[in-house]
Order: structure tokens, then C-alpha cells, then sequence
């Protein structure tokens, strides 16, 4: 009976693996102008929408007791995801199902609003593989645009209106004065909190606030399901993209306390430029399926030590000697999962979790560059490389 469910447990793993591989979808060419779309743009009936799996991105605990317990039985959401081009701007538009809608307010510091985000690769002098999903690597830049669901929000909204930073119980008007003060506060208001930035690596977003990105965000929440609409242009001092555009999603929930890395987030997904020759080489490398035996890579993986620094399986907790592996496979390429058993510092995390000890850090400075503390398991023979990097994109929790 043990060596029949052992049959079993192969047998799933090696299907999971061959349907590993990401997702590309098409831009439809249009004539439209894109840089006011919204959600009810008329403009979305001619693009076509592919569904985009979000997962859990589990790589640091909080140290949140409420968000641990909140996130602790997260599955993986559909998006449903279009996008349509003129040439010259790309439009995104992202759906995906959200049971509360949670506005951020001004109130109360421990509530938490719901928000998308569509993450771009930057551009490079020379073509790179694609950066880390979230916020880059080393000389592999991203461009992350953010949008939340906020209220009206007065002050600060960025245009130093000092006259009216005042609360209106200390304004010494009333009546018809006190109304025209309200409303003069209100038509001031900023009801959009739209954001960019960009990023090479963990620690580095930088907010770009010299509007040398032109951009327009929007969400709408209606029957229980959140759309948010993305515009901006194809070229600019920080993205220069045509025939295939590597694109990133990402959802927050406020009701789960979702914020920074406490979010749903897809792989690299290759939005192929109808009308324009596709990049042949991003397109295989975001949906590139595993062409190993996942099976023998999880005994690969335990036998080299993996599981003795990473989470693997949730039933085991979560350590802090290094970052949780638990849903790698489902927003890592496999491209990312092989660059990182044979080049461990490629990309390097944040310093070690706060709450591990100091004698277990997660890299070293060595004349002034990160150095991961990870095992180079370039020794490793090739087929056994495959066979670990089938097995870690099997590692992703299921879709709801």
C-alpha cells in the first residue's frame, strides 16, 4: 500500500510539472487613445481576457499575529486579464473576485484598503533575463505601478494648500462661511492614490515623483469583484517595450490586512503586441514548462538540504534561516528557480528575518556586494538541476 500511494504521489507531481508552464496572452491593436481608459472604457470589448493565476507570496512572515492568522489558509485567486495597444501606450485590465471591499481612510492606522498593482521589467542597455517578481534585481529593473482603494483624502494631497490645513473647528466660521470652507476643502481633495515606482532589487523602490511617467490608474468594485485599469506608455526613461511586454500582477485584500508583501501575486505573464513581431526569448522564458522529474527532484532537493533552511511544505513551520518556499512555484519562472540554485546571489533578499538569530544571516557584504549564504549548487549535474527546479514549481498552493 505505501509503495502505491508513493506511485500515486510521483504520478501527481510529474502532471503537475508538465502543466507548469506560465502564460502569454495577446494585446489587440486598436485605434483608441489610451491614456484616460478606465474599467467602462468601450474600448475593453475588443480585447480578449485569459485567466491569470495569483498566489500567495509567503517568502517572510509578518510579524503580525492578526495577518499570520488571517493569510494562514490563503489559496490562489484567478485574475482575468486583457490588455489592448495603439503602438504607442498599452492598457491592462484586471478583474478578480474580493468577497469585502476595504477602502484605506484617514481614521485609523491598522486598517488596510484593497489595491492592484502591474509590475513592467525596466529597460536594460542589453537584453537580461527577466528580473525578480516584486522588486527587480541588480541591473534587471522594474517599473511597479500601484493603485488603492482610498477615500477622499485632503491633506497631504501634494499640492501645499496651506490655507485650509486647518481643522474646521478652528476656523472660526460658521453657518453659510463654514459650508463654503467644507467645500472648498472637498473640491481639494484627492480621491486617487495612484503610484509609481521603480526598483533593482529588494530595498530599492523608489517612488518616481518627477512625472516622467505617464500613467492613469483606476478601480472599481461592483458585485463582489474588484476591476482595476491600467494605461501608460510603451516608451519612456524607464521601460522601452514592443513586440512582447513581460507584465506581473499583484492584489491586496484589506480584510486579510494586505499590504507591502502581504499580497497575490502572478509569475511573468508575456502580453505578445498584436500587429508587432513578438519577443521569441521573453515569451519562452515566461512560459517556459519544467522538463524535469518533479518527483525525484523533491528527494534531490531534501537530499541536498534544501528543507534544512527553506519551508517546503506548510505543515512544517515557517523558519528564519531563509526565505519560504511554499508557493515559489506559482510566481517564479523557471528560469528565476534555475538562476538561483546555480546562482545563489543573483538575487539576494533583504538581510536575515528579524526574528532569526545573528549567527544565521541571509547574506554577507564582501566588498560591499551581497554574497548569499545559499549553497552554490552549481556542482550539481544537469539533469538534477532540471529535476529540482520541476519539483519547486510543483510548490504552490491550490486555486480557489
Amino acid at each position: 500500500m505505501k509503495k502505491l500511494l508513493t506511485t500515486i504521489l510521483s504520478l501527481g507531481i510529474a502532471a503537475s510539472a508538465a502543466l507548469a508552464g506560465d502564460l502569454s496572452l495577446t494585446a489587440a491593436k486598436v485605434s483608441d487613445k489610451l491614456d484616460a481608459v478606465n474599467v467602462d472604457s468601450a474600448v475593453w470589448s475588443k480585447a480578449k481576457f485569459a485567466t491569470v493565476v495569483l498566489y500567495p507570496q509567503t517568502a517572510i512572515e509578518f510579524n503580525d499575529k492578526e495577518a499570520i492568522e488571517a493569510n494562514k489558509d490563503n489559496k490562489g485567486k484567478k485574475a482575468q486579464v486583457a490588455a489592448v495597444h495603439n503602438g504607442k501606450e498599452i492598457a491592462i485590465l484586471v478583474k478578480w473576485a474580493d468577497g469585502t471591499k476595504n477602502v484605506q481612510g484617514i481614521k485609523c492606522t491598522d486598517t488596510y484598503s484593497d489595491g492592484f498593482a502591474v509590475q513592467f521589467a525596466g529597460a536594460t542597455k542589453k537584453a537580461q533575463p527577466l528580473p525578480y517578481i516584486g522588486m527587480g534585481s541588480d541591473g534587471r529593473p522594474v517599473v511597479v505601478h500601484l493603485q488603492k482603494a482610498t477615500e477622499k483624502v485632503y491633506e497631504p494631497n501634494g499640492n501645499k494648500d496651506v490655507s485650509t490645513q486647518i481643522n474646521r473647528q478652528q476656523t472660526g466660521v460658521f453657518e453659510k462661511e463654514l459650508a463654503d470652507f467644507d467645500a472648498k476643502v472637498a473640491s481639494l481633495a484627492n480621491t486617487d492614490f495612484e503610484r509609481v515606482f521603480v526598483g533593482e532589487g529588494f530595498r530599492s523602490l523608489t517612488e518616481i515623483k518627477d512625472k516622467s511617467v505617464k500613467s492613469n490608474a483606476s478601480m472599481k468594485y461592483n458585485d463582489k469583484a474588484w476591476s482595476g485599469a491600467l494605461s501608460r506608455s510603451l516608451k519612456d526613461d524607464y521601460m522601452n517595450a514592443s513586440g512582447t511586454v513581460p507584465v506581473a500582477i499583484a492584489v491586496w485584500d484589506g480584510t486579510k490586512h494586505g499590504r507591502n508583501g502581504l499580497k497575490l501575486l502572478s509569475s511573468w505573464v508575456a502580453i505578445n503586441l498584436e500587429g508587432q513581431k513578438a519577443n521569441a526569448a521573453i515569451v519562452a522564458e515566461a512560459t517556459e514548462a519544467t522538463k524535469g522529474d518533479a518527483a525525484k527532484g523533491k528527494e534531490a532537493a531534501e537530499a541536498n538540504g534544501c528543507n534544512g533552511c527553506h519551508q517546503l511544505d506548510k505543515s512544517v513551520p515557517a523558519g528564519t534561516m531563509a526565505p519560504s518556499l511554499v508557493n515559489i512555484g506559482g510566481y517564479s519562472t523557471a528560469a528565476y528557480l534555475r538562476e538561483s540554485l546555480l546562482k545563489p546571489s543573483a538575487v539576494v533578499v533583504p538581510g536575515f528575518n528579524r526574528n532569526a538569530h545573528s549567527n544565521t544571516p541571509w547574506y554577507n557584504l564582501e566588498k560591499g556586494k551581497r554574497i548569499s549564504t545559499m549553497t552554490d549548487y552549481s556542482f550539481l549535474d544537469k539533469k538534477t538541476v532540471e529535476d529540482i527546479v520541476a519539483y519547486l514549481k510543483t510548490l504552490k498552493a491550490e486555486v480557489e
